[in-house]
Parts: C-alpha cells; sequence; structure tokens
C-alpha cells in the first residue's frame, strides 16, 4: 500500500507527521507487547469517544488474546484547545471492571489532567489493575504526572490531525498523521 500525502486532500493541510505503515508498524508491535503482558488475564480494553477509536480497533486487531472492549465519553467545560477546563463524564462504562485488569487506551495525553480523571475514576471501582496505553505521548506540556504503560510514540509539540485525531470534527479519516497549524485550519 503506498501512503497518501497531505497534498491528497483538497487544500494542503500540513506536512505527514507518521506515514499509515509507520503507525500500523508501531501498532503492531504494542499489540503484540500487551497480548504477551496479558496472556491468559482477564482483560478490558477503555476508550474515551470519539478520537481513540481508529487507534483502538487497530489495536485490538494486533492483539492475540481474548479481550473485551468498552468506551466513555465526555464533555470538557473551559478552554477548547488546552485542557485545563472541568471535565464530566457523559457516558459511562456498560462492563463492570471489579476485579478485572483494565488497559486505558488514549489516542494522545498531554496535560494529563483528563488522564488523572479517568484513571481516577477507574480506579474507584477496584479493577485488578489499571494501566495506560498512548498512541501519542506529548510530555513538554504534561502538567501532571501521569504513568504511562505502553507509548507508541513520543512527540513535540505538535498539532496534528488523521488517525482519529481531528480538527473541528474534521481530518479523523486520514491514515496518517499531519502536522498541521491550528490557526491555518480555521481560515479554510
Amino acid at each position: 500500500m503506498t501512503d497518501q500525502s497531505s497534498a491528497d486532500w483538497p487544500g494542503e493541510i500540513g506536512t505527514i507527521y507518521l506515514t499509515e505503515d509507520e503507525i500500523q508498524q508501531r501498532v503492531t508491535q504494542l499489540g503484540a507487547e500487551i497480548s504477551r503482558d496479558y496472556a491468559g488475564q482477564d482483560l478490558i480494553l477503555i476508550g474515551v469517544l470519539t478520537g481513540v477509536f481508529i487507534f483502538m480497533a487497530d489495536l485490538l486487531r494486533a492483539m492475540t488474546i481474548p479481550v473485551t472492549v468498552d468506551f466513555l465519553a465526555l464533555s470538557r467545560y473551559g478552554p477548547s484547545e488546552q485542557t485545563h477546563g472541568v471535565v464530566r463524564l457523559t457516558k459511562d462504562l456498560d462492563e463492570t471492571i471489579t476485579g478485572r485488569h483494565v488497559l486505558f487506551v488514549e489516542d494522545i495525553i498531554d496535560t494529563g489532567f483528563t488522564t488523572r480523571f479517568i484513571m481516577h475514576n477507574l480506579q474507584l471501582r477496584e479493577p485488578a489493575s489499571c494501566r495506560v496505553c498512548t498512541l501519542l505521548n506529548r510530555p513538554r506540556r504534561r502538567i501532571i504526572d501521569i504513568e504511562l504503560d505502553y507509548i507508541g510514540f513520543d512527540m513535540p509539540d505538535y498539532f496534528v490531525v488523521g488517525y482519529g485525531l481531528d480538527y473541528d470534527e474534521r481530518y479523523r479519516n486520514l491514515p496518517y498523521l499531519v502536522r498541521v497549524d491550528p490557526d491555518q485550519l480555521k481560515q479554510e
């Protein structure tokens, strides 16, 4: 499969940060690591809608052990480009996680505020274990110290879209990640 360029889209939106092949290769590695680490255990993957669904689906397909999946949904109040606002749960889990091994799967971790909120919420439900897997880790923006167990890629303080990540609910369907200038996208 050949990688597309961002120029395939109406108007060039930015430069490719991670190709489809680079992403898929790393997701396959993560799936193998997680499968090895959780072999023989009752594992549930939990993600926050909507951005994580593409990464989580690919990660799930890369795993070779039985696993269940569930989702949360959140609403944020306050500054939108920074996660300093108040976080509120708008969709809870359908599955019970008490006594089960939980792997919280995230598309990108920046400040750590949302991840801390979710991990606290999950740990109150008394899982056997609760760990974190993220596709993208942006440590330069970290305000809250978060232990990350599985990291796809460490990245600089870039704004990226594609592979589930969006700008104004657009560009999630790009199969790669594109570095963009949010101010440029506002003008489109």
